[in-house]
């Protein structure tokens, strides 16, 4: 790369922060907000990649492509490697909760912050326009400061209103919007790299329990760029349920299975009937801003987590009781 192009670069990443994604009212605009961190960003399509795969993300370079040709909302998980590889790693969250809001229906007033103070829309507008062309200057401007006022003081009541409200009440509608959006969100289907979210260079593959007690392979936490092998492949069947599949080029497929008191009770491992497989649901978290999902075999009440909560390589996944804890939150990524 030559100098200048260095020189470039660095003031493309000098002005990300200018590129606020609030500024999207829509899908669309919100692509186009995309498409304009990509150019300030002042990387290609295969930097980008390479830089999400330095940040322990997965961003296939096709797949970004395709995405910012479209008109809709892009995966959370997806978004929020992508703003990280283009240098904005600082306001993913920002990023993130942009989205939501489009995909909830809510979009802000303001790029920066919703405004307290309504917009005239055209008709009144016009109505105004038409008073004025009448000589009733006066009226309109006694009209707009009542509107002005009004618009001021709804605030301040609600605030007052809240202030009443008994310790630990939240103001109305607090969450809603995040609610709603976490509520709607799913994963990314298809070909995936499940991750713990508190460890996301750490994927789920192949590896062998620790004791030695098995022989067969179970699910455990490895670093992603050695575990290309087998596939991860999410398939979904319906009512909310998806199946997890391994593609080895030498084993062929085999689903995960939670396994039963014979095996070693709660560790998954893939098994070649498919149709036996354990089958999972996949339940957005609002515990944090990065898209993580909690996994949760659809015949019990109970979670996928890693054993004694380690975050070391070779952890082993096991099915265990649901307690909220990182160790139950995983990342979808498409890969």
């Amino acid at each position: 790369m030559s100098l200048l192009q260095s020189r470039s670069k660095m003031t493309f990443m000098g002005n990300l922060g200018e590129l606020s994604p609030y500024e999207a009212r829509d899908a669309a605009g919100f692509i186009e907000s995309m498409r304009q961190l990509k150019e300030r960003s002042g990387l290609t399509y295969r930097e980008l990649e390479a830089q999400a795969a330095r940040n322990g993300d997965v961003l296939a370079r096709s797949t970004l492509a395709d995405i910012l040709r479209r008109t809709s909302l892009p995966p959370p998980n997806l978004l929020a490697a992508f703003v990280r590889a283009c240098g904005d790693g600082q306001r993913v969250s920002a990023w993130l909760d942009a989205r939501d809001r489009i995909a909830a229906g809510v979009v802000a007033v303001s790029a920066t912050a919703p405004s307290s103070v309504p917009e005239i829309d055209d008709t009144a507008e016009a109505h105004l326009q038409t008073e004025e062309s009448t000589g009733s200057q006066p009226r309109r401007t006694k009209r707009r400061t009542v509107a002005l006022a009004a618009a001021l003081m709804f605030p301040l009541l609600a605030l007052a209103a809240w202030e009443l409200l008994p310790d630990g009440s939240e103001a109305p509608g607090a969450g809603t919007p995040a609610a709603a959006a976490t509520a709607s969100r799913t994963p990314a289907d298809g070909w995936v790299t499940i991750r713990p979210a508190r460890t996301p260079h750490l994927c789920l593959t192949d590896g062998r329990d620790r004791d030695g007690t098995y022989n067969s392979a179970v699910a455990v936490q490895l670093p992603c760029v050695q575990a290309a092998v087998p596939r991860t492949y999410l398939e979904p069947v319906g009512e909310g349920r998806y199946r997890i599949q391994w593609h080895h080029p030498q084993m062929g497929k085999g689903c995960l299975t939670v396994m039963g008191a014979n095996q070693i009770k709660g560790m998954l491992e893939p098994r070649d009937d498919c149709t036996q497989g354990t089958l999972f649901r996949l339940e957005p978290t609002a515990a944090d801003s990065t898209g993580a999902f909690r996994l949760r075999p659809a015949h019990s009440s109970r979670c996928i987590g890693i054993l004694d909560n380690d975050t070391t390589e070779g952890a082993e996944a096991i099915e265990e009781p649901c307690t909220g804890a990182a160790d139950q939150r995983f990342l979808i990524r498409a890969d």
